[in-house]
């Protein structure tokens, strides 16, 4: 099954470069544009298409597939930030010694008040076999989801192998890929 993973449209937090998790926040007005102009510039037709539920993702799927209605998989939705959410790197890196240890363990170490990375990746692995389990039959399908989502799922299940931080992908960027019921084979780069 081809699977196309695809990052939501731009926030406002995303321009302004602060830390954006679990925070509901739509697209902005680039954000829209972002996802009309891969629209114009087509995807290949799906049977099937998945959503994380928060509004920035539902949006930028009913933008890019506006025939279907997604299917939610809670499991997709971003990484909590706890405290270090709406903030920048350089509001937390002046004052906050567990900013620093959290970077320190490149990102695997505790957020004071949200999520650890292997609970992200734990998370992110059920709901990409649930995503899966849901397609049988299908010949394409698309998830649109978070940025920490992709790199979480990429990680686990890409062959080869893949960092975490390797599957970055920028706003209405599309990962193609192949699953094969085991693992994920990437078709060309992350885009």
């Amino acid at each position: 099954m081809q699977i196309l993973l695809i990052r939501h449209g731009a926030t406002a937090s995303n321009r302004a470069r602060l830390y954006l998790g679990r925070a509901d926040e739509p697209l902005c007005k680039a954000g829209i544009e972002q996802a009309r102009a891969r629209f114009a510039d087509g995807l290949p037709p799906v049977e099937k298409v998945f959503v994380s539920p928060l509004r920035r993702c539902r949006q930028t799927a009913a933008i890019l597939f506006p025939d279907f209605e997604p299917v939610v998989i809670e499991a997709f939705v971003e990484i909590d930030f706890g405290r270090f959410e709406g903030q920048s790197h350089d509001q937390l890196i002046s004052g906050d010694p567990a900013y620093a240890a959290w970077l320190a363990s490149r990102g695997e170490g505790p957020i004071p008040g949200g999520e650890d990375m292997a609970a992200l990746r734990r998370r992110c692995r059920q709901g990409f076999l649930d995503m899966t389990a849901q397609s049988r039959g299908c010949g394409r399908i698309a998830a649109v989801a978070h940025g920490g989502t992709i790199m979480a799922v990429l990680s686990k299940f890409c062959e080869p192998p893949r960092a975490f931080y390797d599957g970055f992908v920028k706003n209405c960027g599309v990962v193609r890929c192949v699953w094969d019921g085991a693992r994920l084979r990437l078709e060309g780069g992350l885009s």
